[in-house]
C-alpha cells in the first residue's frame, strides 16, 4: 500500500487587504522555485469573496507560477445556482482542480439545503463535470462530530466513493495516530492518496489559538515544547520548525503518500522545509502544468 514517491504541497490563505496581498504574492514567487506539487487556496463561507480572492489567487498561481492549484469549496452555504456559477468559472479559467468541504457552520447564519455534506458537494461537482479531480478533507483523531471511528470512516468512505480522488488530512502532532488513522481507511477499503497535513508551530500566538480552537490532540513532546520555549520566541520558533520537520522524515521514511504544508503564507517556513528535507521528496516530476481537459 506504500507509495513509491511521496508529493510536496503547500496551502496558502487570501490576504485581507493590499499590503497583505503583496506579501503574499512576494510568497508564492518564493514558492514557485521550491517545485511543490501543488499549491491550495482556502476559502471563506462568504460566496461573494470568493472569485475575487480564492479564484483569483489560484488562477495567478498556475498562470504566472506555473504551479497547479487547487481551489477551496464549501458547501454549507452554497446553493446549486452558485456552485454552477463557480464550477463555470473555474472551467473557463482552466482551474480544475478543487478541495470539496462542507466548511465551517456558524449558528446565526442559516444554511443551504442543498449539500448538507462535503460528499454531496463531491457528487454534484463529479456529476456536473466527471474531468475535476476533487479533494476532500480528513481527520486523524477523528471528525469532532463524528460519534465514533466507525462512523467517521463510514462518512469519510462516502466522499470517496461520490468521487474524491485524494484526501488531505487536518494538521496533526503525532505521527502515530497518523499511521492507525491510515490503516483504518486501507481495512475500509479506502484507497486514494491521503497527504499528510503538517503545520509548523513558530509562536506563542499561533499556539495559544490551536489550543483554543482546533480538536486536535497535542502529545506530551509538544507540549513540553511550549511549556519550555513560550517565553522566547527565538527558541520557539526554531523548535516548532525541528518538530515539524522530524515529524515529515518520519512520514516520508514511512511511505506517505504527500506531505501538505500549511506554510501560513510564510515563504521562510516551505523554504525551511525544503531545505531540511528535499533529498527526500521526489521533486523532479512535481512542478508541472496542469494540461487542458
Amino acid at each position: 500500500m506504500k507509495p513509491s514517491k511521496t508529493s510536496l504541497s503547500f496551502e496558502v490563505f487570501p490576504s485581507t487587504s493590499k499590503a497583505t496581498d503583496d506579501s503574499l504574492f512576494a510568497s508564492l514567487e518564493q514558492m514557485e522555485g521550491l517545485a511543490p506539487n501543488f499549491i491550495s487556496v482556502t476559502c471563506s463561507n462568504r460566496q461573494a469573496s470568493l472569485e475575487d480572492s480564492t479564484v483569483k489567487i489560484a488562477e495567478h498561481i498556475q498562470q504566472q507560477h506555473q504551479v497547479n492549484s487547487i481551489v477551496h469549496l464549501t458547501a454549507a452555504y452554497l446553493n446549486k445556482g452558485e456552485v454552477d456559477t463557480i464550477l463555470t468559472s473555474l472551467q473557463q479559467k482552466n482551474l480544475q482542480h478543487i478541495l470539496a468541504l462542507r466548511g465551517d457552520l456558524y449558528p446565526s447564519i442559516p444554511r443551504s439545503t442543498d449539500f448538507p455534506h462535503a460528499s454531496d458537494l463531491i457528487d454534484y461537482i463529479k456529476k456536473w463535470n466527471p474531468s475535476f479531480s476533487i479533494s476532500a478533507a480528513c481527520y486523524p483523531q477523528g471528525h469532532p462530530e463524528s460519534a465514533n471511528t466507525v462512523e467517521d470512516i463510514h462518512h469519510l468512505k462516502q466522499k470517496v466513493e461520490a468521487g474524491a480522488d485524494q484526501l488531505i488530512t487536518q494538521m496533526f502532532f503525532d505521527n502515530q495516530n497518523f499511521y492507525q488513522f491510515q490503516e483504518n481507511c486501507w481495512l475500509a477499503g479506502i484507497e486514494v492518496p491521503i497527504l499528510a497535513g503538517i503545520m509548523p508551530i513558530i509562536n506563542k500566538r499561533q499556539a495559544e489559538r490551536i489550543l483554543r480552537t482546533a480538536d486536535v490532540q497535542l502529545p506530551k513532546k509538544f507540549l513540553a515544547i511550549l511549556d519550555k520555549y513560550a517565553d522566547n520566541p527565538v527558541a520557539l520558533r526554531d523548535a516548532g520548525m525541528a518538530y515539524a520537520i522530524d515529524q515529515i522524515v518520519d512520514l516520508v521514511t514511512q511511505g506517505v503518500s504527500g506531505i501538505h504544508l500549511y506554510t501560513m503564507n510564510k515563504a521562510k517556513i516551505a523554504r525551511t522545509v525544503y531545505d531540511a528535507t528535499q533529498s527526500l521528496f521526489d521533486l523532479e516530476t512535481n512542478n508541472t502544468v496542469i494540461e487542458s481537459a
